[in-house]
């Protein structure tokens, strides 16, 4: 049975395909609440892809799974209420444009209109403030970023964030929700050593908290449940043994899941 703060993943026989290709194939995966998986592979190799079919935001083709008890693809808006996404190219992003302290108010004025309780949000504005402030200190806490920290504090621009500050900001923004799965994105990409280290330890302390983690990488550190999107003999599951492999190679009907697959599956696959 799933906690009250983690959601447990599953899958068999997961994949999805684009109309030029497999974006991936043939996975599967079982991982506890509270668990962190990564998603390692190369650039193109339909890691995003995953990414978003296994948070309900996009139709895989083929298999099924379950995130925290919910069938996909059945329950896909049911997992969206539960899955917060972190940065992801093309579908969550920071707006340059924006301040620190712009988004952190922007999200949690959409956290409370789309999932408050009519009588939260007839309450008294400084009551409403109060909670609010309350969101976005404990996921920033969470995510470890103290905005005092930054060139001019929260009215420092997104643009002028160094890309692990970014980082935390975007997971910060995502966890204002309380989800039950977070999922992140390109989480080493353009990091130092020392950096990934910071970001990899900030996802473990996540989900050692009992939010599980769905992270995608070119690198997955030892302690991950990992997903390999670029080799079909590369396997790990909850125990680190043998259980869960994407396919990306040649498949038995002799179609090959290609960068252009993943791409037009990413298009043009139902994305919500």
């Amino acid at each position: 049975m799933d906690s009250p703060h983690g959601a447990s993943v599953t899958a068999e026989n997961f994949g999805l395909k684009g109309p030029r290709g497999w974006a991936f194939r043939g996975l599967g995966v079982d991982a506890g609440p509270g668990s962190l998986v990564a998603i390692e592979g190369p650039s193109g190799s339909g890691r995003t892809c995953l990414l978003l079919a296994l948070t309900g935001r996009m139709r895989p083709s083929e298999g099924h799974a379950k995130i925290g008890g919910l069938r996909l693809p059945r329950k896909m808006a049911a997992v969206r209420r539960i899955a917060a996404l972190g940065p992801v190219p093309g579908v969550s992003e920071l707006d340059p444009a924006f301040t620190v302290a712009e988004h952190l108010r922007e999200r949690a004025l959409l956290q409370r209109r789309f999932d408050g309780s009519l009588r939260a949000l007839l309450r008294p504005r400084a009551e409403r403030v109060a909670t609010a402030r309350e969101r976005i200190d404990a996921a920033l806490d969470a995510a470890g970023l103290d905005p005092d920290t930054l060139p001019k504090a929260g009215r420092t621009s997104v643009r002028d964030l160094e890309r692990l500050e970014a980082l935390r900001l975007s997971i910060a923004l995502a966890l204002i929700g309380g989800p039950r799965l977070l999922a992140v994105d390109d989480t080493d990409l353009k990091l130092s050593d020392a950096e990934r280290a910071e970001a990899w330890e900030l996802l473990r302390s996540i989900a050692d908290n009992g939010t599980t983690v769905l992270a995608v990488c070119s690198q997955a550190p030892e302690d991950a449940i990992t997903l390999r999107t670029d080799s079909a003999d590369s396997t790990n599951d909850a125990d680190g043994t043998d259980g869960a492999t994407a396919e990306t190679a040649e498949t038995a009907t002799g179609e090959t899941t290609t960068e252009e697959g993943t791409a037009d599956a990413f298009a043009e696959t139902g994305r919500a």
